[in-house]
């Protein structure tokens, strides 16, 4: 079988490519380029991430590393892609107030989408798409759908960055670290003779200025209580996040948390820790997985933030792309923009963006 592996020139992506080609497969590896070189930012030399100015020194570890496993190499230019659809979502959301997840929405269109299909339209044959993902995947005969399931190394797990995947787009694609141990994977990387076999793992996104992205001047507001009373000056509500606790230059009798922003009157809105403790949420553009969807309540676990373990939940329909989510217990600095992923034991029921949290 061929097999186009996504190389991101980390460890996990190269055993991929390793264990696919010891298997007897005919192995090609491939790596999407998202950085545009004409991107000038602050302090590039401290920047990690999937998008970063050192994109180039990935590649040429994912070349090297193709190189010494005898497979072919190539790489995709998907930086228009990923400027119009995971940019351009990442600023409009974070203009609004609210929080996004940049690499749901680049995983659901750029490396499960933009990369392959330009990968075949460059004339890269293959039969099933690879990645380093760790989640697991199986085929329901009964109800004719594959079912994405979370990685026996629940620290690695990344169900949740690809809860939004088609079934057309799982019925391609293989994870193949899944049913391992990260120490296990370095270790094959360390006895295949990989040189990064010990290098650390990329960070998320972008870890530089966030005002790189958004390419806007600070903006002067509020800080305010509830009940509107002015606390202090901010220079843009994107500058912060829900929940976030530092960096706020307020003097409280307790300490002060991010609750929500106002983007018409560009404020945002603070309150203690008691204010931060919320009920329930609204999911919007919920987008079914393992499941074609659910007629009636259901007691799920959910996850409202990447790191989060899930937490006990009911899910109720309210239409075929929205749900309301009632917590078992309060949960803290719920953000909308993030994404609600919905969980049956090990099983990645779907999930939706943050609308409203009650």
């Amino acid at each position: 079988m061929k097999i186009l592996v996504g190389m991101s020139g980390g460890v996990d992506s190269s055993v991929v490519a390793y264990l696919m080609k010891k298997a007897g497969h005919e192995v090609i590896g491939a790596t999407m380029s998202v950085w545009q070189k004409n991107r000038t930012f602050k302090t590039p030399e401290l920047l990690r991430g999937c998008f970063s100015p050192h994109a180039e020194k990935e590649i040429e570890d994912a070349r090297n590393l193709c190189s010494f496993l005898d497979i072919p190499f190539h790489v995709i230019d998907c930086s228009e892609e990923y400027k119009k659809t995971v940019l351009s979502n990442f600023k409009k959301e974070y203009l609004s107030g609210r929080t996004p997840n940049p690499c749901i929405w680049c995983n659901e269109t750029i490396k499960f989408e933009a990369f392959p299909l330009s990968a075949q339209n460059q004339g890269i044959a293959f039969d099933k798409f690879a990645t380093g993902h760790y989640a697991r995947l199986d085929y329901n005969k009964d109800i004719q759908r594959y079912q994405l399931r979370t990685a026996i190394d629940a620290k690695k797990d990344q169900s949740y960055f690809i809860h939004r995947l088609k079934q057309e787009q799982l019925a391609r694609v293989l994870f193949p670290l899944g049913d391992k141990e990260k120490t296990e994977i370095r270790e094959i990387a360390k006895e295949a003779g990989f040189k990064i076999h010990d290098k650390p793992d990329s960070q998320d996104f972008y870890s530089g200025d966030i005002n790189d992205i958004l390419e806007v001047k600070p903006k002067q507001g509020n800080f305010v209580t509830t009940d509107g009373k002015v606390l202090g000056q901010h220079n843009g509500i994107w500058n912060y996040t829900v929940g976030q606790r530092k960096g706020l230059g307020i003097s409280a009798e307790r300490p002060l948390f991010v609750l929500s922003f106002n983007k018409d009157k560009n404020e945002v809105i603070l309150g203690f820790e008691e204010d931060n403790i919320k009920h329930s949420l609204i999911a919007s553009r919920f987008s079914w997985l393992s499941v074609a969807g659910i007629e009636k309540q259901k007691d799920v676990k959910v996850k409202v933030r990447s790191a989060q373990t899930p937490t006990e939940a009911t899910v109720t329909p309210i239409s075929e792309t929205e749900v309301k989510v009632e917590f078992h217990h309060p949960q803290r600095g719920i953000a909308c923009g993030q994404s609600a992923v919905l969980y049956d034991e090990d099983m990645v029921l779907g999930g939706g963006i943050i609308e409203e949290v009650l």
